[in-house]
């Protein structure tokens, strides 16, 4: 028996020395990284995550046991995987980018690039489940096929193959960065980990050839003890406590999450009107203070649109001390304290270029702060205290007169398109833009229009107000413009404004602020109260930014008993419309109403097309220079490295360089001249070497089958010549000498197979292969 037992011993020694075939090896691999990938199922769904996940593991696979095969260099690799990527992903993980649910799209493209770097932010900041919507889905197809692909590669390419058990450090990595990406729910913790630790354990020590059965079990059994352990006893020792990343992540402020500031209009006149709610110091004159400004409008209220907003109304981030701003106007410092504002809407002046809080709490009010540049307002997360007080450096944009936007087009700037608007407002809009040729024009036209027809009352009938509904939705507007008589406050005017610039093609938005009265104006301290709360209208031009407008009658403009209630009584300052056309097809006013308004919206139009024909152009550009770009610098560089070689030193340094030149041609064609040899040996070396390549490939190059091996063996003699002779070789004859450089280099590249002369052309072997000194040379 003991005898058997020794007999046996090395075979089995050998069996274990031989490692595990790649199948295996890559089948392992596979299923390490799903494991490790489970935490990410309860953050997208079941249904939602496993086609990038399976997806991302096959892809990766294939690319690293094709590239091992081949035998790529790292770059061309990487290459292939960024295609690689960049075509699967689109499927996978953006389906709704493609063509057909399959084919990618510009689109696809570059949101497959942005996610790489955006979608943590998402994943993190956003609630669970998060579905399949957006680019959301790259973060799992990223990881599944970034990590297969490195540990396989490393797998397979890893020489001694026992240095491939590193391959089982990636599952481990892919794991720790799912857990902080998860929930503190997840799928089976300790079931899947031990089924990781033993299939990772297994796997390496076969790969090391040290298996051995009773180790494996006694592993087994003491990670099972182990896992058991911990979830029996564990919780009874000390509460769970699960890390993830989006438990110590504050979300995004999301403005949709709170009522719109403008329904609140009311409240200010109603519950505040006498209430000292913050004091200003340092006011540009002709400022105002501003609270929210508004873009969407659903039907029922205005409203700061969403967190994925763009560059929108709804986009409020963190800032740092200094904020950079790209509008221009005067520079001020202003000082603001608020007494009482139960609000989360931080009161700003201008466009910040830097916030600094007062008192104890102010560390903890510059963490709560969010600013959004695009519209100079800000916010405290978990709302204004009585008592904060901070100073702000302000940029306050000039205002320009009706003169200096002159006939300037509008803006091109993106906002929500309006919904449910009422047919009132654009008939009304038409009524009182009449025959204004001009953007600027037709917003004059609609400001002094809704001012100089209708009436002020904030409705508080118990103050003596003329009856007025709060509200400023669809319901609310047709009351006002289609109504017996035009009766409102700002909330109101506003927001009919608004829309009717909308409907005329003007980027406009609301805003919802304070404005000093005139007895305050200039003043270097300024109290505000609730009565001076108002909303205006903010219309884009081009070159000119956000203009203001007011279109509130002047509250001394109140109804009385005996106001007439027929509002189509002629105004002398206003436009009338035309008469009715007799033709309902062929309007009569189409050619003269807005002409200018048509005009800019057809150049925005242009412009729209050529910034989208741009951003395409980009999209499938970029893939193309991520591959490209590396392959252009390494031909550079070898060109570099034989202009230098050609030109640099005497001429002995020249020769030299010719002959270094055979060398890394042939070390670029996977050729390699042995290491601390003379150049004579060297020669004999490389014409075996490229004999055979003949042989076996049947071509014969510019030299025929003998002719290499005699040229390769002539300019390691003429080189050994120019070394150890005496003086230095003519020009003529250097010229010469690289002549046959060149000849030769193009007849070693004859002879291989096509496939390693194109891999030659971007081969790093010889830029990355360390020179001989000098002096080793000329042995």
């Amino acid at each position: 028996m003991t005898a058997d037992l020794r007999a046996r011993e090395p075979r089995a020694r050998e069996l274990r020395a031989a490692g595990t075939p790649p199948a295996v090896d890559v089948v392992v691999l596979v299923a390490g990284l799903a494991i490790a990938l489970l935490p990410l199922l309860p953050v997208y769904g079941v249904a939602a995550v496993w086609p990038p996940i399976l997806g991302g593991l096959v892809a990766g696979a294939a690319v690293a046991v094709v590239a091992a095969w081949r035998r790529w260099s790292a770059l061309v690799t990487a290459a292939v995987a960024i295609l690689v990527y960049l075509g699967a992903g689109a499927s996978l993980a953006t389906p709704g980018t493609t063509v057909f649910a399959v084919l990618p799209t510009p689109a696809s493209i570059t949101s497959l690039l942005a996610a790489v770097v955006t979608v943590w932010k998402q994943v993190l900041t956003l609630e669970p489940e998060l579905g399949a919507s957006g680019n959301l889905l790259v973060a799992p197809y990223l990881l599944a096929f970034v990590g297969v692909l490195v540990s396989v590669s490393i797998a397979l390419r890893a020489e001694p193959r026992a240095a491939g058990v590193w391959a089982a450090v990636v599952a481990p990595v892919v794991l720790g960065l799912s857990v902080l990406l998860g929930t503190k729910q997840t799928v089976q913790p300790v079931a899947a980990g031990v089924v990781l630790v033993v299939l990772l354990v297994t796997w390496a020590a076969m790969r090391r050839g040290s298996l051995v059965a009773r180790r494996l079990v006694s592993l087994t059994v003491m990670a099972a003890v182990v896992a058991a352990s911990g979830a029996v006893v564990g919780p009874l020792l000390a509460p769970p406590a699960r890390m993830v990343l989006r438990d110590d992540l504050v979300p995004p402020f999301d403005p949709k999450d709170h009522p719109s500031p403008l329904s609140g209009f009311r409240e200010f006149v109603k519950d505040w009107k006498d209430t000292d709610l913050l004091t200003v110091h340092g006011l540009p004159e002709g400022a105002t203070v501003r609270l929210a400004t508004m873009d969407a409008f659903d039907g029922v209220v205005w409203n700061v649109a969403g967190a994925e907003a763009a560059r929108g109304s709804g986009e409020f981030r963190r800032v740092g001390e200094h904020i950079a701003t790209a509008e221009r106007g005067s520079r001020a410092r202003v000082e603001i304290e608020v007494h009482d504002l139960p609000l989360v809407w931080l009161p700003t002046v201008g466009y910040a270029e830097s916030f600094a809080f007062d008192g104890p709490d102010a560390r903890a009010l510059a963490d709560e702060l969010r600013y959004n540049d695009a519209t100079g307002t800000a916010v405290l997360t978990s709302g204004v205290p009585a008592g904060t007080r901070w100073t702000e450096e302000v940029v306050v944009p000039a205002l320009p007169d009706d003169d200096e936007i002159g006939a300037a087009p509008v803006g091109s700037v993106s906002l929500p398109e309006p919904r449910n608007v009422p047919d009132a407002v654009s008939l009304f809009a038409g009524e009182l833009a009449g025959t204004a040729t001009s953007p600027v024009l037709i917003a004059r036209s609609l400001e002094a229009g809704l001012a100089e027809r209708g009436w002020f009352s904030h409705g508080l009938t118990d103050s003596g107000d003329y009856p007025s509904l709060s509200g400023h939705g669809a319901d609310r507007l047709t009351t006002l413009l289609g109504g017996d008589l035009m009766v409102g406050d700002g909330e109101q005017y506003a927001s009919a404004m608004a829309l009717m610039a909308r409907g005329m093609g003007l980027p406009a938005r609301v805003v919802l602020g304070f404005v000093p009265d005139e007895e305050q104006a200039g003043a270097v301290q300024i109290t505000i109260r609730g009565e001076d709360v108002q909303a205006w209208v903010e219309i884009n031009f081009a070159g000119r930014g956000w203009v203001s407008f007011y279109p509130t009658p002047p509250d001394t403009k109140t109804p009385q008993d005996d106001t007439p209630q027929d509002q189509s009584q002629p105004q002398p300052q206003v436009m009338q419309p035309p008469p009715p056309p007799a033709d309902p097809v062929m309007p009569p006013t189409e050619d003269t109403e807005q002409p200018r308004t048509e005009d800019a919206e057809q150049e925005a139009r242009d412009d729209d097309s050529w910034r989208t024909f741009v951003a395409i152009g980009a999209a499938a550009t970029v893939p193309v220079l991520l591959v490209l770009t590396p392959l252009l610098l390494i031909i550079a560089a070898k060109r570099r490295r034989r202009r230098l070689r050609r030109s640099t030193g005497d001429g002995v340094a020249q020769v030299v360089g010719g002959w270094d030149e055979i060398l890394d041609h042939a070390r670029d064609l996977r050729r390699a001249a042995p290491a601390r040899a003379t150049r004579r040996e060297i020669a004999v070396d490389l014409a075996g070497a490229f004999a055979a390549a003949a042989d076996d490939t049947r071509r014969t190059g510019a030299f025929g089958r003998l002719g290499i091996s005699g040229a390769v063996v002539g300019l390691a003699a003429d080189a050994d010549a120019v070394v150890f002779g005496r003086g230095a070789p003519a020009v003529a004859q250097v010229d010469a000498y690289w002549a046959q450089v060149d000849v030769l280099a193009a007849a070693m590249r004859t002879v291989v197979p096509r496939r390693h002369r194109w891999r030659a052309r971007w081969s790093t072997a010889s830029l990355r292969a360390r020179r001989t000194p000098r002096r080793a040379r000329r042995t």
